[in-house]
C-alpha cells in the first residue's frame, strides 16, 4: 500500500511526490483544484493504456492528444456526473476500425476508468487526423 501525504499551506494543500510538487485548492489562483486532478488523472491513464496498446500492435502514429470535457451536478455538491474524452490521433495511414478497438481495450484495463465507471458516465470518441505529406511540417 502506498501512503501519498499532503500538507496544510496558507491556501489548499501541498503534495511532494519524486518527480514534482504539487498544489492543491479550489481556488484555481493557488493550485489545480481537486476535480482537475481527477479528470487528469482519468484522462492521462486512459492515453497512456492507449498509447502503450498502440506501441505493442507497432502501429504508426504521429501524434496523439486528449481533449476532456466535464459535466458537473450543481445539485450533488458539484459532483462529475459525466467526462467525455475525445482522442485526437494524427498519422498517415490510420485504421479507424483498430484504433476503436484498441481504445475499447484501453478503457477496460485503465485503472481510473474501472475505478469511477460506476459512479460517473465515461465517453470515449476517436478524432482521426489523417496526414499527407502536404501538411506535414
Amino acid at each position: 500500500m502506498k501512503e501519498l501525504r499532503l500538507t496544510m499551506k496558507q491556501h489548499g494543500f501541498r503534495i511532494e511526490l519524486p518527480h514534482q510538487t504539487l498544489d492543491i485548492d479550489g481556488n484555481e489562483l493557488f493550485g489545480i483544484r481537486p476535480y482537475e486532478l481527477m479528470v487528469s488523472s482519468i484522462a492521462g491513464c486512459s492515453a497512456a493504456v492507449f498509447r502503450k496498446i498502440i506501441e505493442k500492435q507497432r502501429l504508426e502514429i504521429d501524434d496523439l492528444e486528449v481533449a476532456a470535457e466535464v459535466e458537473r451536478d450543481e445539485l450533488a455538491a458539484n459532483r462529475i456526473s459525466k467526462i467525455t474524452l475525445t482522442f485526437i490521433v494524427r498519422g498517415y495511414h490510420l485504421d479507424r476500425g483498430q484504433l476503436e478497438k484498441d481504445l475499447e481495450l484501453a478503457q477496460k484495463n485503465c485503472s481510473m476508468v474501472q475505478t469511477v465507471k460506476d459512479c460517473m458516465e465515461i465517453e470515449e470518441r476517436l478524432d482521426l487526423v489523417h496526414l499527407n505529406h502536404l501538411n506535414h511540417y
